[in-house]
């Protein structure tokens, strides 16, 4: 036990720090250059890291059982094991008491605290994402950033501070006020103690304001121009401040409802799409004229051929023409008033199955623990190497099929090409067999991993041939 736990904590936080890589990779544009504060990156971090969890978990019990077999192999450790008369069987007892326990655990995070960290991480991200840049003033650009202000830069110091060459255009907001434009030679660019306002203070400029006369019978502009030494302009910095959205917002999605709530919800949208199946007939019969509906389904329609349908028409051809036009108009009536009812349905169809396969992923991370292990610990007894080479490939393979399988499974279960629980659980349907062949490989002292052994059966085929 001691073996595997040391290792296990050391690659579980390994393979965090690695997704916390990719997860800033990912994110990065959307985070740098937004003037957050250390703590907002800080709890994005960690609730980041609290929703990798389902995928550093079971690579680390895979990579750690390899490592940890493979070291007692390799040392000939398990050959003293099974020189006591100790099956390998019987040697992964604690270890399989250990990864149940993990398991158990697992299930108890997804269920209880993964919702929380998503409700967290992902209203904190789309707030994020939502920031304006904190980039504030660029050089040569116009930025339309403040409210009510234009602003344009010639030039900034390398400590992105002190501004030369400054044009601002003050517009009314509303509409009412007037348009002024300042000049300055260069300025200074900070922000207030509140955090609240970007003060410029500005030297060397020149202010231009223009007014619509005061008196009723002159209604030309008038022009006012004042020069200063120095002059302070504030801006309001609402635009560059992280709102927070209410996370109530977030609290129906998939991904923020534990189990017994996936279940509720499931069964709250089954309903309604009963109630909306049931009102189907009864809408669509006071659009028909030509024969009369049953309340209840029965059977089906009798399909006239045209021939036989204009037959019951009768008349001349401008009447059955005229039938044929109102059928149309009628037909085009109905579909049109069932689209978005059809719509509507298969949305909830495609809801109904998103619940299920968040549902089955309550269980599938509890069950992904368990199989890795089975394939990690007698593979690792197999191939008789520990330490971080050979064990870090053969897991990442693994892992890769694991990982792979199980996002075309769920993408398949949610457009619906396979059952929900098929979808989720094909992964895990597809590995145990593997893992059971590899414990039995590893019981009876396989060599299947031996390379000398491939070699000298190659060797040996080519030399047959040859003599041939």
């Amino acid at each position: 036990m001691k073996a595997f736990i040391r290792p296990f904590i050391v690659t579980f936080f390994i393979v965090m720090f690695v997704l916390l890589m990719l997860f800033l990779w990912k994110y990065i544009d959307d985070l740098i250059g937004k003037g957050f504060e250390w703590y907002t990156i800080l709890d994005l971090m960690m609730y980041a890291s609290a929703t990798n969890v389902a995928m550093a978990l079971p690579l680390s019990v895979l990579l750690s059982s390899i490592m940890t077999y493979g070291t007692l192999g390799e040392n000939y450790e398990l050959v003293a094991i099974k020189s006591a008369g100790i099956s390998l069987g019987r040697a992964l007892y604690p270890m399989i008491i250990v990864v149940i326990v993990l398991s158990i655990s697992a299930f108890v995070f997804s269920d209880y605290m993964l919702p929380v960290a998503n409700l967290k991480f992902y209203s904190l991200l789309y707030d994020a994402r939502k920031q304006k840049s904190a980039s504030l003033v660029k050089e040569g650009v116009f930025n339309n950033s403040f409210p009510g202000y234009t602003i344009r830069v010639q030039r900034k110091d390398p400590d992105g501070q002190l501004l030369h060459g400054i044009m601002i255009f003050e517009k009314p907001v509303n509409g009412n006020g007037s348009n002024n434009v300042i000049f300055a030679q260069e300025g200074r660019m900070f922000r207030s103690a509140d955090n609240t306002k970007l003060v410029l203070k500005l030297k060397n400029g020149i202010r231009y304001e223009e007014t619509s006369g005061n008196t009723g019978y002159n209604p030309r502009q008038v022009l006012t121009r004042m020069r200063f030494k120095e002059t302070e302009t504030k801006l309001s910095l609402d635009g560059f401040t992280i709102k927070r959205t209410p996370e109530n917002d977030f609290r129906s999605s998939f991904l923020m409802l534990s189990s017994s709530q996936l279940v509720h919800q499931h069964d709250s949208v089954s309903k309604s799409v009963v109630r909306d199946q049931a009102q189907n007939l009864p809408s669509i019969i006071p659009y028909i004229k030509y024969m009369s509906m049953p309340h209840k389904y029965t059977k089906p329609i009798p399909v006239f051929t045209r021939p036989r349908l204009l037959a019951t028409v009768g008349g001349s051809y401008a009447k059955q023409l005229a039938a044929l036009n109102n059928a149309m108009t009628e037909a085009k009536a109905i579909k049109d008033y069932n689209n978005p009812r059809t719509a509507t349905y298969l949305d909830k169809l495609s809801t109904l199955r998103r619940y299920l396969v968040e549902y089955q992923r309550k269980f599938t991370l509890s069950a992904a623990c368990l199989v890795l292990f089975l394939i990690g610990a007698p593979l690792g007894a197999i191939i008789r190497k520990g330490g971080l080479g050979l064990p870090v490939v053969i897991s990442v393979i693994f892992f890769l099929i694991y990982y792979i399988i199980s996002t075309i499974g769920e993408k398949s279960a949610k457009d619906g090409s396979l059952s929900p629980f098929i979808g989720t659980w094909i992964s895990i349907l597809i590995l145990t067999p593997i893992g059971l062949f590899l414990s039995y490989k590893a019981a009876n002292d396989s060599v299947l991993f031996d390379l000398e052994i491939y070699r000298r059966f190659f060797a040996s085929l080519f030399k047959k041939k040859e003599s041939q």
